[in-house]
């Protein structure tokens, strides 16, 4: 076992493939979900683990369960992604992570109220510059509780991680983003990005930012992609009962 696989609890890892299953739709809304049972011989771990894996799901709002029956896909608000599902790895194969910084600093006015922290704590800054086969790049800069580094002490690694950074940090802490709220807007690129994104300035880019918090509400990562124009990224999927405000 290598890679982001060698540190992702078990737990993490079941929870991860359901959720794959449930986004591809080969589970779809109320499909029954494997029982605890199932999950522990298919898996090979106990059952406390299997039901761990089910609980994370049900904080998260994408399972539901009936007592005495069983747990069961629940109906999804509407989704927007950013790129791949979470569980999966975010430098898929033919894209390329550089890693431009990576500290603990003073953090933005911005950035501490985003994390819920006060004004000028210490947090940990990690920006990244991906890039694809056919040179599309994006920018993403990530801030998490300085309080961090003695648990998760790899955010300040010099070298990419294996798989999605978020799977990392949810196993050093051993908490889950359970809430993952993102805001999408335009402006203009500042001269990093310009030079980073190989863009003529001015330019205008589109920016990403995701708050995930934990089953408390406690924020676990604060997460800005900026992206150059005429890359198509966002996606928006609705559940039929999800856009009635369209059908009248």
């Amino acid at each position: 076992m290598t890679g982001i696989e060698g540190v992702v609890p078990k737990y993490l890892r079941i929870a991860g493939h359901l959720r794959e299953l449930i986004e591809r739709g080969e589970l779809a809304v109320g499909a029954e979900v494997p029982s605890e049972r199932e999950l522990a011989a298919q898996w090979r771990v106990a059952r406390p683990t299997a039901a761990k894996a089910l609980n994370i799901l049900r904080q998260q709002g994408i399972v539901r369960s009936r007592r005495g029956s069983g747990t069961y896909v629940a109906e999804q608000p509407a989704l927007l992604r950013e790129s791949a599902p979470r569980y999966q790895s975010s430098s898929p194969v033919g894209r390329s992570v550089t890693v431009l910084r990576a500290e603990v600093v003073e953090g933005p006015r911005e950035v501490t109220d985003a994390l819920g922290l006060p004004a000028s704590s210490a947090v940990i800054v990690r920006k990244l510059l991906s890039e694809d086969d056919s040179g599309a790049a994006r920018l993403v800069t990530c801030w998490y509780p300085g309080e961090f580094v003695s648990a998760a002490a790899l955010l300040l690694g010099s070298e990419p991680l294996h798989g999605e950074a978020s799977r990392y940090l949810e196993a050093a802490l051993g908490r889950v983003a359970a809430v993952v709220r993102e805001s999408v807007g335009a402006r203009l690129a500042g001269e990093d990005e310009c030079r980073h994104l190989a863009l003529a300035h001015p330019a205008a880019v589109l920016v990403v930012h995701r708050i995930g918090r934990d089953v408390d509400g406690v924020a676990l990562e604060y997460r800005e992609s900026v992206h150059p124009p005429g890359v198509s990224i966002l996606h928006r999927e609705y559940f039929a009962s999800s856009a009635t405000d369209f059908r009248r």
